[in-house]
């Protein structure tokens, strides 16, 4: 199974994210986060069953969904990168670097 590792924007937005949710419910906030892990975490078993991120169209950087968020990751040899999380309601600007 690949190795799974998640870039600083990815768990900044895991955090800001929860921070978020918190606002209105530190319980809520909690849960979403451990849901949000655990799909993460799944990722590894079955990198290529996520979509391509149509913004892009490259074969090896896909996105799962949960809920309203997508989770961009980054499908390597060895490895899967956690790219960044984000709102579906918002949009990747067509010429963003991923690297």
């Amino acid at each position: 199974m690949a190795k799974l590792t998640w870039s600083p924007q990815a768990i900044a937005d895991l955090e800001s994210i929860c921070d978020y949710i918190a606002r209105d419910s530190e319980y809520y906030a909690k849960l979403f986060g451990q849901r949000l892990i655990a799909a993460v975490e799944a990722i590894p078993g079955q990198p290529y069953i996520g979509a391509v991120v149509p913004e892009y169209g490259m074969e090896d950087l896909r996105e799962r969904r949960l809920q309203n968020y997508r989770i961009i990751y980054r499908v390597r040899d060895e490895a899967i990168e956690v790219v960044t999380l984000f709102h579906a309601a918002r949009q990747l600007p067509p010429n963003r670097s991923t690297d």
